[in-house]
């Protein structure tokens, strides 16, 4: 009988190691999976690259490793928000090192590890400090940067209701980079509001399925 469902956040992070690459999805603290990063937090790992939107609001989740210097590598979008002061202490203080990405091109760099396709061409960052050391090329008279895939030992989503086979619901813009980071881990580990009895999701609104998915948390929140 399959049944991912573990019985706390211990057990839920139980096997990540120091020096792990980490997808955290999230944008802001929206879709960000709060509990299951601070059970990581507990849990004493670190040595970590994390790639998320972007390096965490106030003192919680994600900020909070960084504050705990449990993160050696960033890799995001959006690294100074309203309420980074986490992350600009640890740069700063050169505790940290941050590979800056754009959006989309994160998005997709995490679906093209999913999909199993080895790199694309893409026109943003051509001709910018962040195409240096790319290969580039002309495409239909323009210059394109290739990108390749970016792949996690571990993914940490938030959803809002999931089974016991891992299948998923999201709550409206919670649901951002979950998706994609679900494809694009060795191990998926998702925490979620509810877990639902087998047949009660509509399969029709199931956004990941339970395929992509090996461990699933109740938090209740």
């Amino acid at each position: 009988m399959i049944d991912k469902r573990v019985k706390d956040l211990a057990s839920a992070v139980a096997g990540i190691k120091d020096g792990a690459t980490l997808l955290f999805a999230g944008f802001g603290q929206v879709g960000e999976p709060v509990e299951l990063i601070q059970a990581l937090l507990e849990a004493g790992v670190r040595d970590l690259t994390v790639a998320a939107n972007n390096s965490g609001t106030g003192e919680v989740g994600l900020a909070k490793l960084i504050r705990e210097r449990r993160v050696r590598k960033l890799i995001c979008s959006f690294p100074r928000t309203s309420d980074s002061h986490c992350f600009e202490a640890a740069f700063a203080e050169g505790a940290i090192e941050l590979e800056l990405v754009p959006q989309g091109t994160l998005s997709e760099r995490m679906r093209a590890a999913g999909a199993g396709i080895a790199g694309f061409y893409v026109r943003t960052g051509a001709e910018t400090k962040l195409a240096e050391g790319k290969e580039t090329r002309m495409i239909d008279g323009k210059l394109h940067v290739l990108e390749r895939p970016l792949r996690g030992d571990v993914a940490l989503i938030k959803a809002l209701k999931g089974d016991r086979w891992g299948n998923l619901v999201y709550r409206k813009s919670a649901r951002n980079f979950n998706p994609v980071m679900a494809m694009a881990a060795d191990l998926v580990i998702a925490q979620v509001k509810e877990i639902v009895e087998l047949g009660a999701l509509d399969p029709e609104c199931v956004v990941t399925p339970g395929i992509f998915v090996d461990r699933v948390v109740e938090v209740g929140r």
